[in-house]
This record gives structure tokens, sequence and C-alpha cells, in this order.
């Protein structure tokens, strides 16, 4: 969102932020003041709970006037939260409504309750999207699978990178074998990396790795690396800028059980840092010809395997790491991401051209 947000308004466009006030910490504190005087219709923090309730009415209301008072051409919500308050906002009569799944409840079935209820009020929000905007083609088949066909304009606008990106990252002289950066959460596999990590100790293989975030899942984390006696071969740290994570490992894993488009793996990619990926939602985009290198998902078992095969092979992981750079410098740029939304905000706006586009 930050990227976008300044994406726009070097092309020129006034752009405000509404942001949850819960999550980040005091990075995103930081960077949310370095950007502030940037923002032309200005930046509010407001409670946004993962949960439905009552407590999402101050939030809609917060929105809707927010919208109405900016005179916004277009009110965008990104994540399953920030899109239902963007579509459910009374804002301008001609503003335009955009969503961005980030994953949400798109990772829900119909075989739970709270599938059923979260997919349910994504069909009903259908009613109110003028845009749809997915940051990969799997997250449009997913919605598509579990919640039907968008009404508004639907597009596929792949998240991207900045050239910056693509320096190189020194590693520290401490650096751990592996290295995970993101959300402590179940879904994000941080158990079945700490399980495949116990099977190759096991198996007579020290492996060290750097955990680095928070999450509501970090105790789990913390009692499997316990359980498993791997105390000496792990650690962890706090939230802290991918590019500074990224010297703490020599090897970046990304294990989730689930995943739209995730930045980790083009920030890596980018980096010319080796990765080790799960073969899960929108990531096989990102490798396209590269995709064989994948990991099963879901199997501890298989994440070991392939684990042991990139340390025992650096020259082939060095190689892998090069040819997949260059497919992200080539398809998955900044510049590009920024455009495509511009124009799909421009194209959403002219009801004659949608007509068209959707024919």
């Amino acid at each position: 969102m930050v990227d976008l947000a300044r994406g726009q308004i070097s092309r020129g466009h006034r752009v405000g932020l509404i942001a949850d006030s819960g999550t980040g910490g005091s990075r995103a504190d930081d960077i949310f003041a370095e950007l502030l005087p940037q923002l032309a219709l200005g930046l509010s923090r407001i409670p946004m709970s993962r949960l439905t309730g009552p407590q999402d009415l101050p939030a809609v209301w917060h929105v809707s006037r927010r919208s109405r008072r900016s005179a916004a051409d277009v009110v965008h919500g990104h994540g399953a939260k920030g899109g239902a308050y963007a579509r459910l906002a009374v804002a301008g009569r001609r503003a335009l409504r955009a969503y961005t799944p980030h994953g949400g409840s798109l990772h829900f079935g119909r075989d739970t309750l709270a599938g059923k209820i979260y997919l349910a009020t994504e069909t009903l929000l259908m009613r109110r999207g003028g845009l749809y905007l997915f940051e990969s083609a799997y997250s449009a088949e997913m919605f598509r699978a579990k919640i039907g066909e968008p009404r508004g304009l639907v597009r596929v606008v792949h998240n991207g990178v900045s050239a910056a990106e693509f320096a190189p990252v020194a590693l520290a002289a401490d650096a751990s074998d592996l290295l995970f950066l993101g959300e402590f959460r179940l879904l994000k596999g941080i158990d079945i990396l700490a399980d495949a990590l116990a099977l190759l100790a096991r198996g007579g293989r020290r492996v060290t790795a750097t955990f680095v975030g928070d999450g509501p899942d970090g105790a789990v984390l913390r009692a499997t690396i316990e359980r498993h006696g791997l105390q000496a071969s792990i650690r962890i740290m706090p939230p802290m800028p991918a590019r500074r994570a990224m010297a703490l490992g020599r090897i970046m894993v990304v294990p989730s059980r689930a995943e739209s488009l995730p930045y980790v793996v083009l920030e890596a990619a980018a980096s010319g840092k080796p990765l080790i990926a799960a073969r899960v939602g929108g990531i096989p985009e990102i490798y396209g010809p590269l995709s064989d290198a994948l990991v099963s998902p879901h199997s501890h078992e298989a994440l070991a395997e392939a684990i042991g095969r990139t340390l025992d092979n650096p020259a082939t992981a060095a190689d892998l790491a090069q040819k997949l750079q260059q497919r992200v410098a080539a398809g998955f740029s900044l510049d590009s991401m920024v455009d495509g939304v511009l124009d799909c905000y421009r194209l959403a706006l002219d009801p004659d051209r949608v007509k068209n586009a959707r024919r």
C-alpha cells in the first residue's frame, strides 16, 4: 500500500490513507510519519479488528466521512476488512469502490461456520464493488470459485518491487543457514519449518535458522522449538525492514500453507538471495518456468529434503536465484504495478469503456 501510494503521488495524484491503528508497531509509525507530508488527503489510523462485529460500524462511518470530505474519485480497500469498509462506505456519488484481496476471506472454505460467514459477506458485498484488482491470477480464480463472478471490472495487477530492491544484501557475520521473515501465524507455516529442522536434527544434521517477525501464533512457535529441543539452533528476532532481516540468513524459506502473491518472495528474489518456497497461491506465477523448484506444501518432510538439497548444492541454488532475479526484474516492477492500478482506475471510472472491456 505504501509503495502504491508513493507511486501515485509521484505521478501527480492526491492520495490519502486510512490504516489500522493496532498493527505494525513502531515500524508502521515511522513509515507513516515519513509519508504523511506527502499525503494531500491526509492519514488516519483507526481500529480494524480481524473479527467482524459492531466494532466495524465506527470504522465504516469514518471511511465514509473521509471519502466524502476529500471528494475522492476512488476508495480502494486492501484486504478483506479494508475491502469491506471501502464497499460499505457511503462515499461521493461518483466515487469508484475498488477492492484488492490479500488472502483474507479467500483462505476460508464453506466447511466451517467462520468460512460460511466470511464468504457469504463477500457475496453480499459484490453488489457494492466497481473494480476488483487481484494481486495474482490465483486469487482471481479462488474468488470466482468460492464467492462468484464480481459485478464490476476485474483485472490482475501483480505486486512489484522497486529498483533499489535489486541491490545485493551483505550477510551479517552471524548469519544463520535459513531465514523466515513474516507474520508468526500457522498459515505461514512456521510450525512446518520448525518440524523440518527437527527432522534434519534427528538425522544428524544441525541447521540454524532465524525467525524474524511477530504474530498471534508466536507462542506456538516457541513451544514447538522447545518441544524439539532446537533452542540452540533457532533464534527469534522482532519485526524489522526486509532488507535488514535478509542479512540474518543465507537462504530465505517461505513454508506457507496459503499465500496470494507474497512480497517476501519478490523481495528475496530481487536481491538474488537463494529461496525455498512452497507451491501455494500465486507463488508459481512468480516462478513461472522455474516452478519445478517449488516445494510441496503442508509437508515438513518435503521441506526438510529441499533444505538439505539446497545446502548441499550452493552453486545450483545460486543459479536458480539468478534466474529468478531476472524473471522478477522483467515482470514484477513497481512501476508496472503502479501504472497498472492507475490504468484500471481510469478504465473503471469510464462506464462506456467498462461495458466494452467486459464484452
